[in-house]
């Protein structure tokens, strides 16, 4: 089997945010990768990942970060494919490590979803695969219509919540 889509942390202290990105793509059945790469500490190896990832088969990375948040944005810039950035609640609340992601220059965008909002970027690069394979378009609907099914089942819970001056 290999990996479609890379997780790339930081830091290993990333890993209880980003496994909600691993779960996702687990439950899809899409071969994915997880390495800690720095691109402080290790910057041969992210530069090495970067541009051999496509050649690889890799068709989406998700990078995480917290803090100064480089490692999204130096993969970015290094690579072809389409790079989902997680930004990590590990200072200032996170907002450092948003800003840092999304805050590219021209020319050199990574998506960038809520802080520690692994699990977005999961099904942000699922969505970016669903595109060219039906299998996973077909899994991508069933999940959104399970969404949409959830919240038809809360509203009907929650009608039947009885309160002496609710009135639906």
């Amino acid at each position: 089997m290999k990996p479609r889509v890379s997780i790339i942390m930081g830091s290993t202290s990333d890993l209880p945010v980003m496994e909600k990105a691993a779960q996702l793509l687990n439950n899809f059945e899409i071969p994915f990768e997880i390495h800690a790469l720095s691109a402080h500490r290790t910057p041969e190896e992210v530069e090495k990942f970067a541009t051999e990832a496509k050649e690889r088969g890799i068709e989406v990375i998700i990078a995480a970060a917290g803090m100064a948040a480089h490692l999204p944005g130096v993969i970015a810039a290094m690579t072809p494919l389409p790079v989902i950035g997680v930004p990590i609640k590990a200072s200032l609340d996170g907002m450092d490590a948003l800003l840092a992601i999304a805050q590219m220059p021209p020319g050199i965008p990574v998506a960038t979803v809520a802080i520690n909002g692994a699990m977005n970027a999961g099904i942000l690069a699922t969505q970016i695969m669903a595109n060219g394979d039906e299998k996973i378009a077909k899994k991508m609907e069933a999940y959104k219509e399970s969404l949409k099914a959830k919240v038809v089942k809360a509203n009907k819970d929650l009608k039947e919540i009885k309160y002496q001056y609710k009135t639906n």
